[in-house]
């Protein structure tokens, strides 16, 4: 009989319980022990699965001989310290997103886990949702056409944060959505935002990412709305989609409509835009939580020695992405150009080796035109 993936959680907040729960659903793996500083919360999480054992110590816990794998649900400035320890201890490791506060952090990480032959994944959750894998599947069908932008919100009223702006808490979200999407790096991304709340904090920011071929993104994320929104529209050269993710049912509804302009007139009498207006529809969907299909992949990776859809590798792409937007705050919103002498080289978004949820990967192309393209945008 094949041994089960013995696994440990680090943290109890409010992340840590979710996962907790899933992977004590899973049979190919055993959940055998939970850590967080605060003695309340072990006690608490320890009452719910009585067959835990709750630590206090974080170094402990990582040194711990009979645990495969750890499971990183702590505040963000955290991650890089806890995950470098888990992977020199030799453990298997899944950070909560955003991977860490910089991509030189990342980069570390990436190389402490190859250099060990160790699974490194960041919890881009909403990745395996179905909603997004069905968006995915239907675009690189190219039942959309050509893509031309994306524009998404993520409002709400709260929850604030101490150590992280807007942009870095509610915005991986949908900047994973989108690089998955469109399977490509952006060149470029501008961000302007302000903090009304706590000085320094953003709380509502407005960012834009561009990407080769006039394709854009725009994302609006905010603490201070009085209503929830969950929403991202894309739009295509055929094809339209509305996906709502706090719709319980209809999550996604695919709009057959469009705008053409005439290719050829003699007068401008008989210049006219073709407007197509045909169905609607809404595709079905498995449903399944994101979540627990994010925790059987992590577990059958380390059982299959293959690199996760959601592995450092996209972890790394989403931090240079929060870095540039963060640049572009500061400078009232100009824009930060990725591959300058002031920016990130981009990467290959998909991996190879995650056939079972996505494609083989498309090789980013960036050229000097298509970078003074970019400026003509913004």
């Amino acid at each position: 009989m094949k041994a089960k993936v013995r696994i440990g959680v680090l943290g109890c907040g409010y992340w840590g319980p979710l996962l907790i729960r899933n992977f004590k659903s899973l049979p190919e793996c055993r959940l055998r022990v939970v850590c967080d500083p605060d003695i309340a919360r072990v006690k608490h999480v320890c009452a719910l699965y009585s067959d835990l054992q709750g630590v206090t110590d974080p170094q402990r816990f990582i040194n711990a001989s009979d645990v495969d794998a750890i499971v990183i649900a702590t505040p963000v400035n955290s991650h890089y310290s806890l995950a470098k320890a888990s992977l020199l201890a030799g453990k298997h490791t899944l950070i909560e997103k955003p991977m860490a506060t910089s991509s030189r952090e990342c980069e570390e990480l990436i190389d402490i886990a190859e250099r060990k032959g160790l699974v490194l994944m960041v919890d881009h959750t909403f990745l395996y949702s179905a909603p997004v894998r069905k968006i995915a599947e239907i675009v690189q069908a190219g039942d959309l056409g050509e893509i031309r932008y994306i524009n998404s919100r993520r409002l709400n009223l709260g929850l604030f944060q101490k150590d992280i702006n807007v942009a870095w808490d509610l915005a991986p979200h949908d900047i994973s959505i989108i690089l998955h999407i469109l399977g490509e790096s952006p060149v470029a991304v501008n961000c302007q935002g302000n903090a009304h709340v706590s000085p320094g904090v953003e709380d509502v920011i407005n960012m834009s990412l561009f990407f080769p071929h006039k394709r854009f993104a725009t994302i609006q994320s905010s603490w201070l709305e009085p209503r929830k929104i969950r929403e991202m529209t894309i739009v295509g050269s055929q094809r339209m989609i509305v996906y709502d993710d706090l719709k319980t049912r209809e999550k996604i509804r695919i709009y057959d409509v469009r705008v053409v302009r005439p290719p050829h007139y003699d007068t401008f009498a008989e210049f006219h835009y073709s407007y197509h207006y045909g169905d609607s529809y809404i595709p079905h969907l498995q449903q399944e939580e994101p979540l627990n299909l994010a925790c059987r992949h992590f577990i059958d990776c380390i059982e299959t020695n293959s690199q996760p859809m959601t592995g450092g590798h996209q972890g790394l792409e989403m931090i240079r992405v929060l870095e540039g937007a963060s640049t572009s705050l500061k400078m009232n919103g100009a824009p930060f150009m990725f591959g300058s002498s002031n920016g990130s080289a981009p990467l290959s978004l998909r991996s190879s080796d995650s056939s079972r949820y996505c494609s083989k990967p498309k090789k980013p192309r960036t050229t000097r035109n298509q970078r003074v393209l970019v400026r003509s945008f913004v």
